[in-house]
């Protein structure tokens, strides 16, 4: 759940992007639990921030970290930690890391068992009057960049482009294989089978877990592969095995890049955001609120947005981007009209038991 949804792997848009990127810092993956290195040297302060690692972090080092630490004299150190270390270190009153950066789904989790410190908004001097959207700026964390899970498809394979989740569990109309998420992966696709069974974008939470589960059985014959990790979906597209399968956004803009026959569309896509929580009992908490506050900038956000695949959160942010690029982002404002944002409060308190549910369908 808590691997960047575009994936470690992900190529920046440009491969002169992560050249300079990596000749600056010496990026690669961060595999090991806790393995961390310092994005510049010689600040007289150190901020520790954990992360996903990988092209999300080189992402980040180059249109946050660095900037950031060239203006305050701030050493940004990288770290990453999943959210359950995070968790026992803070259970033991040993917090090693001052700055956390993941879903607000998981701060809505942390949140619940006490383990994040409450975000003073007004702090925040790039919060004000910046017109960011309130579910991103939950009391516990404040959101920074945008990505979703949508559907793509091979323009190969099909007579004509589907327009919807309806299409998708259409297979008299839209046949071939098909694939989805499982569990295992993350949460299940729930709100998109609802939506195939004509619930409107507005009106899906509360989920009806029954009506959505029995939507899934509907298509279940022709799903191929539940699929169980983010790179898999693009390689059964890749592969012809499957002609349409749910994706996390960013994936098939790299089959495109191929040469793939692929193409995507953003009518129904569940949007998440990542942002930022500071661990309860942090003792660097000034630092992380300027380097929170930096990464806000509309030029910073639209920085980070032309490296990696995810919206910012900040629309005058969206100004500052290519009309190419904006139609890889969730939140532009063509895409913002036609997907929907979870609602992390629901999943964070009926994942237990959707999932025992979902463990069950499976293995009937």
């Amino acid at each position: 759940m808590e691997d960047n949804r575009i994936g470690r792997r992900t190529v920046l848009r440009t491969a002169a992007a992560l050249a300079a990127a990596s000749a600056v810092t010496g990026c690669g993956s961060l595999m090991g639990s806790g393995e961390s290195r310092t994005s510049s040297s010689g600040g007289k302060k150190r901020l520790v921030v954990s992360n996903s690692g990988g092209a999300y972090n080189d992402a980040l080092t180059k249109a946050i970290y660095e900037p950031f630490t060239k203006e305050t004299g701030i050493t940004v150190t990288t770290v990453n930690y999943q959210s359950a270390q995070v968790i026992a270190q803070v259970k033991q009153g040993r917090p090693q890391v001052d700055l956390m950066d993941n879903t607000l789904l998981i701060f809505q989790k942390m949140a619940r068992l006490d383990c994040l410190e409450p975000v003073d908004h007004d702090r925040l001097k790039s919060v004000k009057g910046a017109g960011i959207a309130e579910h991103h700026l939950p009391e516990h964390a404040v959101g920074k960049n945008v990505w979703a899970s949508l559907m793509a498809y091979r323009t190969d394979s099909l007579k004509r482009a589907p327009q919807g989740w309806a299409d998708f569990w259409n297979t008299d109309r839209f046949s071939g294989p098909r694939s989805l998420q499982s569990v295992e992966a993350d949460y299940p696709e729930l709100e998109f089978a609802l939506l195939a069974d004509g619930v409107p974008l507005d009106k899906l939470y509360p989920l009806d877990v029954d009506r959505a589960f029995a939507s899934m059985s509907r298509i279940r014959g022709g799903v191929k592969k539940f699929w169980n990790t983010g790179a898999l979906p693009a390689v059964l597209l890749g592969r012809k095995e499957v002609v349409m399968t749910s994706l996390w956004s960013g994936r098939a803009d790299e089959l495109i890049k191929q040469g793939q026959p692929v193409a995507y569309q953003w009518k129904g896509a569940r949007r998440l955001t990542n942002g930022w929580g500071i661990p309860k009992g942090a003792d660097n908490t000034d630092a992380a609120y300027e380097l929170m506050d930096f990464s806000l900038r509309p030029e910073v956000q639209a920085a980070f947005a032309k490296l990696f695949p995810q919206g910012p959160v900040v629309p005058a942010a969206t100004k500052l981007l290519s009309e190419d690029v904006l139609a890889t982002l969730p939140t532009s404002p063509q895409n913002l009209k036609t997907g929907f944002d979870t609602d992390v409060a629901w999943w964070d308190e009926n994942l237990q038991a959707v999932t025992k549910r979902w463990q069950e369908w499976a293995d009937a």
